[in-house]
């Protein structure tokens, strides 16, 4: 099906599926997660055929993580599922009632946003994730998946849109964009007149494409330079916990840490002790001027910082490390380079720890806690849909509210303005 006709689709469907009972959509979400299990042998079948043509093309450690599936990760994703038909159904919630002087009665309620539009790189689990969260919110998925999980994703979809069917659900519901061709991806990305919505999610280039050429109106998911800052007043021992833990458990995501800033009072203790626990993942270190010379300079996997490094997003076993000497210096570093993701200080200080979530701009902000917690499901919103590093409409791991707008519905008794 050629791009327009398959975004006129879902716009004609809109309101259909808008207006779908909760228990109509719930039925058909267990439906869906049922199926992708039931189809088990042909998705991974299919996420072999992108593993492979992934490795064939050198893709990085990172990328093949996030690429691949396997029973569990797909038994997880069916439960992703089964979880948001557990959650309320936010459309219809009245969020307020007024009534004018004149009589009339205003209400506030929450809708769908319509056809939302979802542009991802090679993260197969989004697929059904994104199909999710958008149809129990009353919207329509187009979905345009990257040329490294397209066979995954023909897969994923297929399954899910044979439980569509089985539910009278409208074909319109969920669509998968086929073609890889960045020209598709443009033509799609300037589709106003059909779609309400894009939401991108993947890296720093992809993010920058479609805010710098779509027509659409776009939520920002963020790439990931999360800093943790290890506060002078620090248990230096949770420190090195929560810093393992956010860099070490899934290197591909992006609420990975991926720099650490230190106060110098306990530089000399903390970064010795970082070090003998990172050695055994052998992180690279990549730190400032006083980090390197505490490390050592012929440390192994440690080596000076360039300017870049204190922005990156590695995605990979490295780390930018740099010293301060106050709160105030790590909060002006951290807010400076930053993405607006998440960012995390350990301390045992209550007004230092006060002046950091005060201070740091950024969508999640933890007190002694990895910034792996950035995350739906850990947030009790069942999967999510990305996590917004912006502030307009949403902020932060984006639920089935983040995926709704509002109408006012006005009840009279004849008034007209005088």
């Amino acid at each position: 099906m050629e791009l327009e006709q398959l975004c006129r689709q879902a716009h004609e469907a809109r309101i259909t599926v808008g207006t779908l009972g909760t228990e109509t959509k719930n039925a058909a979400l267990l439906l869906a997660a049922d199926s992708l299990m039931a189809h088990e042998d042909e998705i991974l079948s299919a996420n072999e055929k992108d593993m492979e043509r992934g490795q064939e093309r050198g893709m990085a450690q990172g990328l093949l993580d996030r690429l691949k599936l396997n029973h569990e990760r797909l038994a997880g994703m069916a439960d992703g599922l089964r979880q948001i038909a557990s959650l309320d159904d936010p459309v219809g919630e009245e969020l307020s009632e007024t009534v004018r002087p004149n009589g009339l009665v205003i209400k506030k309620k929450r809708v769908p946003i319509g056809v939302i539009g979802i542009i991802f790189e090679a993260r197969p689990n989004v697929t059904a994730d994104a199909f999710g969260l958008c149809f129990k919110a009353g919207n329509c998925a187009i979905l345009k998946g990257g040329s490294d999980a397209i066979d995954s994703n023909k897969a994923i979809v297929a399954a899910l849109q044979e439980a569509l069917e089985k539910n009278n659900i409208p074909a319109g519901t969920l669509s998968l964009i086929e073609s890889t061709d960045r020209e598709t991806t443009t033509q799609f990305m300037r589709m106003k007149k059909y779609v309400d919505l894009l939401i991108p999610r993947g890296g720093a280039g992809l993010i920058r494409s479609v805010v710098e050429n779509a027509t659409i109106p776009v939520i920002e998911t963020g790439t990931g330079n999360c800093h943790v800052y290890v506060d002078e007043f620090a248990d230096l021992s949770m420190a090195v916990n929560i810093i393992k833990n956010a860099k070490t458990q899934r290197i591909g995501v992006c609420n990975a840490c991926e720099s650490i800033v230190v106060h110098s009072a306990v530089a000399d203790e903390f970064l010795n002790m970082l070090y003998g626990t990172l050695e055994e993942y052998s992180v690279e270190l990549r730190g400032d001027e006083r980090a390197v010379t505490i490390f050592g300079k012929d440390k192994k996997n440690v080596v000076p910082a360039t300017e870049e490094d204190w922005g990156r997003e590695y995605l990979d076993y490295i780390l930018s490390v740099k010293i301060v000497d106050s709160l105030e210096e790590a909060i002006a570093h951290i807010n400076r380079y930053n993405t607006s993701h998440s960012d995390a200080i350990v301390t045992a200080n209550e007004e230092n720890a006060q002046k950091f979530l005060d201070e740091v701009d950024a969508a999640c902000v933890y007190v002694n806690a990895s910034t792996r917690f950035s995350d739906g499901n850990e947030f009790g919103f069942g999967a999510e849909i990305g996590i917004s590093t912006q502030k307009l409409h949403a902020r932060g791991p984006m639920g089935l509210t983040a995926l709704t707008s509002y109408k006012y519905m006005i009840y009279g008794t004849g008034q007209v303005r005088p």
